[in-house]
């Protein structure tokens, strides 16, 4: 099952890595893959929506659509 989330404040190549590895330390996400040009994050797996929220908050960015 793929999951897709929009964030902003992404703007470099570190952004992208920090929140791809926020989202793989989450229950449930067998792969985690940003694209900083569409500013989104496409998720394999079966994780709880509102632990990637989390986790993607306390990277320090934001969720743009829920």
């Amino acid at each position: 099952m793929s999951t897709i989330i929009n964030i902003a404040g992404m703007s470099c190549n570190h952004c992208k890595m920090a929140v791809e590895k926020a989202l793989k330390a989450v229950p449930g996400v067998k792969s985690a893959q940003v694209d900083l040009e569409k500013g989104q994050a496409v998720i394999e797996g079966a994780p709880q929506r509102e632990n990637l929220v989390k986790a993607i908050e306390e990277a320090g960015y934001e969720v743009v659509s829920q």
